[in-house]
């Protein structure tokens, strides 16, 4: 049935003249040609004016500013890119949950600005895959893409990894296209465990494993480390993934064990939360009965109520390699993709300490 003509124009809105909606309220957002009548003048006089172009008299140009000011006026960011060659952008894909990724998306938007760059913004959730995040930064026409942890099998991202720089973060990875800036995760593990052995511990159990190249790249590290340690007997991976009901789930299957570890180290910091506070809630004492260590030093890390040891990744650092990648392959369009690895230094907190006294050596 046709709907009456009345309400088919209440529901149809035609843009022109590069013409936007607010979203808030419906109303049609102001456009070059509302300036213009309001000033007075032509369209092409009152877009001189607004790009700050010489050639209008000191009139015309008070004329127009007043007017854009009364219309509270602003510019087509999306219209004007598209008549650039250039668009100034580059891309950021990364975890909405994860909260180390996000500080360095903060700094990233702070550090591309100095450089006269734009951010788009393509986070990952539970429903947003790589997929879907970087075709919509191609669609944005970004000029390079750092991401964290891309889905590899990704065709959008394959194509990506063809058209323009790309820094691939927080894991290895082979692909001689792609720049890569991640932290030193052999030398992370080693130390942690190193820390743990010299508080008398042997039993130590490492929660990860799982969540991509990340976490059996990390699961590595702490075997690597164990037997470093002369500890390869005692190797302990339980495969969970990086977040909070990971670590529950790992400090769930150590609880139904007949012995405990003494130490368990977690593959992130949200993953050591979950099972510090399952762990806590069983009645098991942190770290008087199990040290725990996370893995990031996020800001969840340094919380009067956990106060993690941890592996602290420098933001800093992250995102200074990142720019300086993606400015390196922006000017020197032949540049070989390289590997930045940040060191891993160790932060000490309450959640670890001495190996209990009736542990098996």
């Amino acid at each position: 049935m046709m709907a009456p003509k009345a309400s088919m124009n209440r529901t149809v809105i035609r843009m022109t003249d590069a013409e936007s909606v607010d979203a808030g309220t419906g109303r049609r957002m102001p456009t070059m040609s509302d300036v213009a009548s309001r000033a007075g003048v032509s369209r092409q006089l009152a877009s001189l004016v607004l790009r700050g172009e010489p050639g209008p008299s000191e009139d015309s140009r008070q004329r127009v500013l007043d007017a854009a000011a009364e219309l509270h006026y602003q510019p087509n960011a999306s219209a004007r890119l598209l008549r650039q060659p250039r668009t100034n952008l580059i891309g950021a894909m990364f975890h909405t949950l994860n909260a180390f990724e996000v500080r360095v998306v903060e700094l990233l938007l702070d550090r591309a600005a100095e450089h006269g760059l734009g951010v788009v913004l393509a986070p990952i959730t539970a429903t947003r895959t790589t997929e879907v995040a970087i075709a919509q930064l191609l669609e944005q026409r970004v000029e390079a893409i750092a991401c964290y942890n891309p889905d590899p099998a990704s065709p959008t991202f394959q194509r990506a990894l063809d058209l323009l720089p790309v820094v691939w973060m927080g894991e290895r990875s082979s692909d001689p296209r792609a720049d890569v800036v991640r932290t030193d995760d052999t030398a992370g593990l080693r130390t942690l465990v190193e820390h743990l052995t010299g508080l008398g511990h042997r039993r130590i159990a490492y929660a990860g494993g799982l969540g991509g190249a990340a976490g059996t790249g990390r699961a590595q590290a702490y075997r690597e480390a164990m037997t470093a340690a002369g500890l390869v007997d005692r190797i302990d991976v339980i495969p969970v993934a990086f977040d909070e009901e990971d670590g529950a789930d790992a400090a769930r299957i150590l609880l139904d064990r007949v012995a405990m570890p003494t130490a368990v180290i977690c593959c992130s910091d949200h993953c050591a939360t979950g099972l510090f506070a399952t762990l806590m809630r069983a009645g098991v004492s942190v770290p008087d009965e199990v040290s725990v260590t996370g893995y990031d030093d996020s800001n969840i890390a340094s919380l009067s109520y956990i106060q993690l040891t941890t592996v602290h990744q420098d933001v800093e650092l992250t995102v200074s390699a990142t720019v300086g990648a993606i400015l390196r392959r922006l000017t020197e369009t032949d540049a070989t993709p390289r590997e930045v690895a940040t060191p891993a230094p160790l932060v000490i907190r309450s959640t670890t300490g001495p190996a209990r006294s009736d542990d098996e050596r």
